[in-house]
């Protein structure tokens, strides 16, 4: 698997809960750029409109080496493809839990094909955030310190 975009805000501002695999839709120069690495996930978030799941705010720039007269919205919502029965657990967890959901990364998989990774994702507090944030200072404090004496 090779990350093509990743949201690391979304791991800083949410707890992850479970996490879903689901197709893009994509237009001609878009999977070009996301091969370019082109994208930017950082406001990105799920929706489900109509009983379709659908990935808005995700910025996909344009290629200057494409055609130029095809220029697909760098904004467009973009639809995801998933099974039925997990757009409707998904539908669930968000209606009755007040979950979210986000895209975490969109990566290719072992046949060349783009995906999203989506998670169901409850947000942080801010005592929580910087709790994490001291965790991962002291886990790195304890890393440097073990390099030393190795």
């Amino acid at each position: 698997m090779k990350d093509l975009a990743k949201n690391k805000k979304a791991l800083h501002d949410f707890s992850i809960l479970e996490t879903f695999e689901a197709g893009v839709v994509l237009k001609g120069s878009e999977v070009k750029a996301l091969r370019a690495g082109r994208a930017n996930l950082k406001d990105s978030f799920v929706r489900i409109i109509k009983g379709e799941i659908f990935l808005l705010n995700a910025h996909i720039s344009h290629l200057d080496t494409t055609n130029s007269h095809f220029r697909p919205d760098e904004r467009a919502p973009r639809k995801l493809l998933m099974h039925r029965k997990q757009i409707d657990k998904l539908f669930g967890s968000v209606t009755t839990d007040g979950l979210t959901m986000v895209a975490l990364t969109l990566y290719l998989n072992d046949k060349n094909i783009i995906k999203a990774r989506v998670a169901l994702a409850k947000g942080k507090n801010l005592h929580d955030k910087r709790e994490t944030l001291k965790k991962r200072e002291a886990d790195l404090e304890a890393r440097a310190a073990m390099k030393k004496f190795i």
